[in-house]
C-alpha cells in the first residue's frame, strides 16, 4: 500500500513511521527545509540547534514515552522539577507548595481555599461533554467565586484569547487544570517537566530515519499544488506539472490550508473547513547569558504587559544541552485577524524589551546575545461554545484522502502527547479503509 503525506511536522513524520512499522510504503511531503513544523528546529546564529517555539514533556505522556522507547532514544529523555509563578499587579509571586499558595498575596484566604478546590473540581470532573456548553467565565465563577476569577482567571483568558473569550467553552481551562495536576509527582507534589536532548529534533530524526530504512522517502522543499480529486477518488497529489498516484493520501496541515488543496472535492465540504478558527501567535526567543526568571512557566495577570506568559525552558533544560545559553520564549497569542501579526521584528522588540524592563527592573539588554522573533498564524484551534460538531473527521468525504489535523484533537491539549496519539487513530483507520 502506498501512503502519500502532506505536511513533514510531528504529526505527518509519526503518521509515516506508524504505517512504514504495519508495511505501508510512504512518501513525504513538507514544503520547508526542515521536519518538523512547529515542533521544529531553529538554528541560532552561532550554530546551536533548539526548538523554534517552546515544548515540554511530562512524565505521564504515554504516547511519547512509548515511541521513544520503540526508537530506542528513551536514554535522551531528561527531567527536573519545575517551578510556576505569577506576574501581577506589578508584584513576581511564587505557588509552588502549599506554603507559597498559603500566603500567596493577590488572593485572600477563602479566595485561596476556592482557588484550590477548583483545581480538585477538575480532577474529579469525567464528562468534558457537559462542559462543552458551559462558557469558561461562568465555570471558573461558580468554581472559584467573583474575586478570585477577577484577581488571576479573568486575566489570564484575556491574556490567552486576545481579549475575547466570551464564547470559550469551561474544556478549555478543564483540559489545563487536569494536564498541569499530571506533571507533578510524589508526596511533595513537585512538578516535573522533561525534554529529549535536541528537543523535538531528536525524535523526528529516529523516525525520519527508521522511515527511510523502510524504503520510504521524505521530500523537503516540495509544497504539494493539489490533492488530485477524481470521481470522488483521490488519486494522488500534484507537485508542480507532476501527477504523483498514491493508494490513500494523507494530510496533516491546518484545516484552512487543506481547504486550498481540494479544489477537486464537494464544495459544501470545502466550505466546512473553512468555518475552523486559529489562535495565532508571535513568540519572540530571548537567548540570554543568565536566567531570568527561575519559574518554567510565568503567569501573567497584570494587562499593563501584552504577552501572555513568559516560558523559560531552561528551568527544566540544562543549558549544556542548548549551547550554554538561558532560553526564554514570550509569546502573544493572537485573534484571528489580530494587528500583531502584522508588526515589523522592530516593533515588536522594542515593545517586548520595554515591558521585560518594567516586570524586571534590573533586567539589562546587554543580557541578551540574540532576540529572534517567530509568528505563526495556525497555532492552537479555536473551540467555541457547543461546536463539537464543525470537528472534521479524519476519514473525508472523499474515497482515499484522510485528514489529521490538530483541530481534531478535543478537548485534549495539542501537544506532543496528543499529537502523535492522534497520528496512532489516524494509521488504523488508513488501514481499516483499504480493500483486503
Amino acid at each position: 500500500m502506498r501512503v502519500g503525506i502532506i505536511g513533514g511536522g510531528i504529526m505527518g513524520i509519526s503518521l509515516g513511521y506508524l504505517l512504514t512499522q504495519r508495511g505501508a510504503q510512504v512518501e513525504i511531503f513538507e514544503a520547508s527545509p526542515v521536519l518538523g513544523g512547529l515542533a521544529g528546529p531553529l538554528t541560532l546564529p552561532d550554530g546551536v540547534a533548539v526548538d523554534r517555539f517552546y515544548h515540554a514533556i511530562l512524565s505521564s505522556d504515554a504516547s511519547l514515552m512509548q515511541l521513544c522507547r520503540e526508537l530506542g532514544i528513551a536514554d535522551q529523555l531528561r527531567f527536573r522539577e519545575t517551578r510556576t509563578g505569577f506576574f501581577h499587579a506589578g508584584g513576581l509571586y511564587s505557588m509552588n507548595n502549599l506554603v507559597e499558595f498559603l500566603t500567596f498575596k493577590p488572593l485572600g484566604p477563602l479566595d485561596r481555599f476556592r482557588l484550590g478546590l477548583t483545581v480538585l473540581y477538575a480532577q474529579l470532573w469525567n464528562d468534558w461533554r457537559q462542559l462543552e456548553g458551559v462558557p469558561v467565565e461562568q465555570w471558573l465563577i461558580r468554581a472559584s467565586g467573583r474575586r478570585t476569577y477577577d484577581a488571576i482567571w479573568g486575566q489570564m483568558l484575556k491574556a490567552k484569547f486576545d481579549g475575547a473569550f466570551a464564547d470559550i467553552p469551561a474544556t478549555w481551562m478543564w483540559s489545563r487544570l487536569v494536564r498541569t495536576k499530571s506533571t507533578r509527582q510524589g508526596v511533595n507534589q513537585k512538578e516535573m517537566s522533561g525534554h529529549l536532548i535536541g528537543g523535538y529534533a531528536t525524535l523526528l530524526a529516529a523516525m525520519a530515519a527508521r522511515i527511510q530504512a523502510a524504503g520510504g522517502q521524505i521530500h523537503l522543499r516540495t509544497p504539494v499544488q493539489e490533492i488530485v480529486v477524481e470521481q470522488g477518488r483521490a488519486r494522488g497529489v500534484r507537485l508542480g506539472g507532476e501527477v504523483r498516484a498514491f493508494d490513500a493520501v494523507a494530510a496533516t496541515v491546518q484545516s484552512p490550508l487543506f481547504q486550498r488543496l481540494i479544489p477537486g472535492a464537494d464544495q459544501a465540504y470545502r466550505d466546512y473547513l473553512g468555518q475552523t478558527e486559529y489562535l495565532g501567535v508571535v513568540c519572540p526567543l530571548l537567548v540570554l547569558d543568565r536566567p531570568l526568571t527561575g519559574f518554567w512557566t510565568l503567569n501573567i495577570t497584570d494587562l499593563r504587559v501584552p504577552f501572555t506568559g513568559v516560558i523559560e525552558t531552561t528551568s527544566y533544560i540544562d543549558p549544556q544541552y542548548v549551547g550554554g545559553h538561558h532560553l526564554v520564549y514570550v509569546p502573544k497569542y493572537t485573534a484571528p485577524g489580530s494587528a500583531w501579526l502584522d508588526k515589523s521584528d522592530d516593533e515588536i522588540k522594542a515593545i517586548w524589551l520595554q515591558n521585560l524592563k518594567l516586570m524586571f527592573p534590573d533586567f539589562d539588554e546587554r543580557r541578551v546575545r540574540h532576540f529572534l522573533v517567530h509568528r505563526e498564524r495556525y497555532v492552537e484551534p479555536l473551540h467555541r461554545l457547543n461546536s463539537t460538531h464543525l470537528i472534521p473527521d479524519i476519514r473525508t468525504p472523499v474515497a482515499g484522502l484522510y485528514l489529521a489535523t490538530t483541530a481534531q484533537i478535543y478537548p485534549a491539549l495539542t501537544n506532543g502527547e496528543s499529537v502523535t496519539r492522534h497520528a496512532r487513530q489516524t494509521m488504523d483507520l488508513i488501514l481499516a479503509g483499504q480493500p483486503a
